[in-house]
């Protein structure tokens, strides 16, 4: 780049992100008109199915007459019509979700509707797609991984430094991953695990969240005269903070807590900025035991989390099942 290509660079830069800004500005426009124009027709069919007769017959015929009419508009068959009267109709009594659908894809919000099952699983995929931004095959993944239950079930191993740290970490981080993505073999190395992750990165900050930011694998910290490598270094947007990741292919050991708090204190003594916050460490296993994890973490300084992961697909109707079965034993307690 030449000495004028300097000069301008950052004009250039500021024109270039107003463009960026602007189009998402349009294109959220955009979706919210889309959105109100099929609550608006799916208001319209369910006042006249109501009041005036309206069946499949008639629904049929007025997606004949708009195709007859205007054959170049698309996405009004019989089928979509009837999913805007159930669109509007599941939520136009509800205050909170129905500002809450305006802010997400058409298509994602018929993917809510057609694979949830009650309001607070609605509330929780609409909430999460607007908070990750996710495209259609994204959300699809999460619902098929039953993100809602195993959220819902999860019973966070975290230790007393990470709660008091950031009190609201719950929301961030889960007891449970699902890495199915990965392929992994019936039998592999922590090796292979980590070279199956960075070759899976973008499904892998999926599962985890998208604000985390990939800085490296194997980190070098250097500790004396010694180096030190961390197998998986990120750096949380919303946190403001450094997130170690050690793999385990086994069970959790207690002796794992140590060499984790070894190098949380190295990173923010030596990587971490000044206005960031302490940085945090992942343990992730394939199983743990929750006495030994419980026990372990007790008396822990460290902001650590010890979390567990899945290679397969966890079956949704037996989350599903297990949700019922956590939801009526909270129940059975509060009476």
């Amino acid at each position: 780049m030449n000495i004028l290509d300097h000069t301008y660079e950052n004009q250039f830069g500021e024109i270039l992100e107003l463009i960026k800004s602007t189009r998402q500005r349009v294109l959220k426009t955009v979706n919210t008109e889309l959105i109100d124009l099929n609550w608006n027709i799916g208001k319209l069919i369910s006042e006249n199915c109501a009041h005036n007769n309206w069946g499949e017959s008639t629904v049929e015929k007025m997606s004949k007459f708009i195709l007859e009419k205007e054959p170049d508009i698309k996405g009004f068959s019989p089928q979509n019509l009837w999913r805007m009267k159930q669109f509007y109709e599941t939520y136009f009594q509800d205050e909170i979700l129905a500002p809450l659908v305006r802010e997400i894809s058409w298509s994602n919000n018929l993917l809510i509707l057609s694979r949830t099952k009650d309001r607070n699983e609605k509330e929780f995929y609409i909430r999460l797609t607007i908070k990750e931004s996710y495209s259609k095959r994204e959300l699809e993944r999460q619902l098929e991984s039953g993100f809602y239950e195993r959220t819902m079930l999860s019973g966070k191993s975290i230790s007393p430094a990470l709660k008091e740290i950031h009190p609201n970490i719950n929301n961030v981080f889960k007891d449970n991953y699902v890495l199915e993505f990965l392929n992994l073999p019936h039998k592999y190395s922590e090796k292979e695990f980590q070279k199956a992750i960075i070759s899976n990165l973008k499904d892998f900050i999926l599962e985890f969240g998208k604000d985390f930011s990939f800085l490296g694998e194997e980190y070098p910290i250097q500790v004396g005269n010694e180096d030190y490598y961390i197998d998986l270094l990120f750096f949380h947007r919303e946190l403001q903070c450094l997130v170690a990741i050690e793999l385990k292919i086994g069970a959790f050991k207690p002796e794992y807590l140590g060499k984790m708090e070894f190098y949380l204190e190295a990173l923010d003594r030596k990587l971490k900025k000044n206005h960031e916050n302490p940085s945090v460490g992942i343990i992730l296993c394939k199983t743990k035991d929750k006495n030994v994890v419980e026990i372990s973490l007790s008396r822990s300084l460290s902001p650590t989390l010890i979390s567990d992961y899945q290679t397969k697909l966890i079956d949704k109707e037996l989350l599903s099942l297990k949700l019922k079965e956590f939801f009526d034993t909270e129940d059975e307690r509060s009476n």
